[in-house]
């Protein structure tokens, strides 16, 4: 499983961008069932965006959510810092 994020916006306005490929990780199935959950919930409400908020692009295997900053679910907030964390 491919996840990636896409994080705009901010005071600075620089853009982030992070992938994790699940396939060979020890645990794969533990990425896979926050990455459902993410894509079940779906998007979050983008209006109005807060001024200077981050707002989030989320892409599982070619499916792709959008998000934003105060409106994240746990989920979303989870599998977001994860990612932004520990992708290249």
């Amino acid at each position: 499983m491919r996840i990636q994020v896409r994080r705009t916006g901010g005071f600075a306005g620089i853009e982030r961008n992070a992938e994790v490929d699940t396939d060979e990780r020890s645990d794969a199935q533990e990425w896979r069932s926050l990455a459902e959950k993410v894509l079940t919930a779906g998007e979050s409400a983008r209006e109005p965006v807060v001024p200077d908020g981050f707002s989030y692009e989320i892409t599982v295997d070619g499916r792709t959510i959008r998000a934003a900053d105060p409106r994240l679910t746990e989920d979303q907030r989870e599998l977001i810092s994860r990612v932004l964390k520990e992708g290249a």
